[in-house]
């Protein structure tokens, strides 16, 4: 995982460059992309040719010796810089074996000979739906002048897009490299590409069946209405995909371990690469690993619950536990430095990135540059409290699907900026594009909290606990879902809480509008964040860029209608659920 910047557009019409404009732009790219050096401190590298200069910051996972950016074909005529991890690359080398000369190991480089193959056709959704991974990219042809840019179907690496007074288009791995340079800055839609050879805007290659509800609502199901599992081999395709999809995302040449909340999600994506752990997955298992134990990180305040839970999974899983504490002090102190980072100001995003960014630190004090994460599984199985009050099933897909949408908006966000502050990679096997189809094809009815014979309600993810509990101990798997920012101490929220109540004058927040006429803070909270937000980030685009839309327990604004008390809420916290989370409000 990286970082890069891109500048396209520089001729004027049939007008070349000027050489002199060219060195100029250069050293300016050069300047861009030092501001998301952190993203990349292994190595940096550019190219400057035709009407596209490329600069790069590489964090070296894969190949960490030849695979330098950006990348060049053979010819010397396609040049591509990447950001991500292609998972499927050594089934694409294989198949270009023979038509393609390869010049490094680099995962990456596969996108070269696909995009030579579907050049001509135009046909680049076919081209990138061959990518299994997690990525962006930004693809220059010099002999056509043409360029291609394009980001992972869910969004987990981050793309913006900007233009300058001049009209020249840019983009960058953050929001930040491009901040000052560009009149107007946008993200790059996740599930796009971007080819200036067609209409210059960017075109959907990402969609699915299940996104309608139709689709899977007679799939399946593997419990009755009673929650009897009456078809265990639905159950048993999930633990399936989800073993595969680690699998596959453990390749690494270089140190990585696993964050351990304590969690469903963590701890499961941590017993799964504990099993595949010991053997070296680049050769097919037949070699024993470079680092044969395996790491596993937890954050909390002392005494927090998550904690707790991390120590007894990994206990059970056997990793070597890593037990990081941190106080409200040193959380507070780092908000400015994890806004600037994470680049927004959404509420539940800043709560739950702080201590993830003082996580990071403390796993790259351990020379590890890689982790393994479990953001995606509560959008793939409705693991979020507020899902227990869903009204039917159609609502409650419709709802997962919203999410799904919405995933770069926050905890991709969150997991990738925190992470790579520090230069530290984060992986999402949940987001496997290959998980993905499986899960979100289930038929809603084994993900819902359905009501059992008891009167009770059955706990949310069952389909996915049923998947895991024989490899997890009893208290992991049935612990009732803990929002990380919960979960690390509720003494960070209630501190955050009062603490902006105090900061914000109730003078100011009356005059919020006339402050921040675009996207209005809703909470003195919200004011805080946005206030330092403003200060690094002061363009009117760079406030449009971030969500703002109220919510419950981290729900989207749709599903507020399932709940009349919701009608006035808007707090991220899984404890606003009453009546389901243990400790709510």
């Amino acid at each position: 995982m990286c970082g890069f910047v891109g500048a396209f557009d520089l001729s004027s019409g049939s007008q070349p460059i000027d050489e002199g404009l060219r060195e100029e732009l250069r050293r300016q790219v050069l300047e861009q992309s030092r501001t998301i050096r952190h993203r990349g401190p292994d190595w940096s590298g550019v190219y400057s040719g035709g009407s596209a200069i490329l600069s790069h910051e590489r964090l070296a996972i894969v190949d960490p010796f030849s695979g330098k950016q950006p990348l060049v074909s053979g010819d010397g005529k396609v040049i591509l810089a990447a950001n991500g991890e292609i998972y499927n690359h050594k089934a694409i080398r294989a198949e270009f074996a023979s038509a393609y000369d390869f010049r490094t190991n680099s995962d990456c480089e596969v996108i070269i000979p696909l995009y030579q193959k579907y050049r001509d056709s135009g046909d680049f959704g076919a081209m990138i739906e061959k990518l299994s991974g997690i990525f962006a990219f930004a693809l220059y042809d010099s002999e056509r002048d043409e360029y291609l840019v394009a980001r992972d179907e869910i969004g987990v690496i981050p793309l913006y897009q900007g233009w300058d007074k001049a009209g020249r288009f840019y983009v960058a791995s953050e929001l930040k490299a491009l901040e000052g340079w560009c009149t107007t800055v946008e993200e790059f839609p996740n599930g796009c590409f971007l080819w200036s050879g067609g209409d210059r805007k960017p075109v959907r290659w990402y969609s699915r069946k299940w996104e309608s509800f139709d689709a899977v609502a007679e799939n399946p199901k593997a419990s009755d209405q009673n929650g009897i599992v009456v078809n265990p081999s639905v159950i048993e395709s999930v633990r399936n995909a989800l073993e595969n999809a680690v699998r596959a995302q453990l390749m690494s040449d270089v140190p990585y371990g696993v964050l351990l909340s304590g969690g469903l999600d963590s701890s499961i994506i941590a017993a799964v690469t504990q099993k595949f752990a010991r053997k070296r997955v680049e050769t097919d298992s037949t070699e024993g690993a470079w680092w044969p134990r395996l790491h596993s990180f937890a954050i909390g305040l002392e005494g927090s619950p998550d904690l707790a839970a991390a120590r007894k999974a990994a206990d059970y899983i056997g990793t070597v536990h890593h037990e990081i504490h941190f106080t409200i002090q040193e959380a507070l102190d780092a908000l400015r430095d994890v806004i600037y980072h994470i680049e927004t100001y959404d509420i539940t995003t800043v709560r739950a990135s702080t201590p993830m960014y003082l996580l990071a630190r403390a796993i790259k004090a351990m020379g590890i540059k890689m982790v393994l994460s479990g953001e995606g599984s509560d959008e793939l199985f409705g693991g979020y409290l507020y899902f227990h009050k869903a009204p039917n099933a159609r609502e409650f897909h419709e709802e997962l699907v919203r999410k799904m949408g919405k995933l770069h908006l926050y905890d991709c966000l969150r997991a990738n900026k925190s992470l790579m502050a520090w230069g530290v990679e984060g992986r999402v096997p949940f987001l496997d594009k290959e998980f993905i189809d499986v899960a979100m094809s289930l038929n809603p009815l084994d993900k819902m909290s359905i009501r059992l014979p008891d009167g009770t309600q059955r706990i949310e993810k069952w389909i996915l606990r049923k998947a895991f509990e024989d490899i997890l101990p009893a208290e992991i798997v049935w612990r009732q879902k803990e929002q990380f920012s919960d979960g690390v101490g509720y003494n960070w929220i209630d501190t955050l809480r009062t603490m902006t109540e105090e900061k914000v004058s109730d003078a100011e927040f009356a005059r919020r509008e006339n402050r921040f006429p675009v996207n209005p803070p809703k909470t003195k909270e919200e004011y805080f964040y946005r206030e330092i937000y403003s200060e690094l980030f002061p363009s009117d685009s760079a406030a449009r860029v971030v969500p703002h839309e109220a919510g419950v327990a981290c729900s989207t604004a749709k599903a507020l209608e399932w709940d009349a008390a919701w009608k006035n809420m808007d707090e991220p916290s899984g404890r606003a659920i009453a009546g389901v989370h243990d400790k709510a409000y």
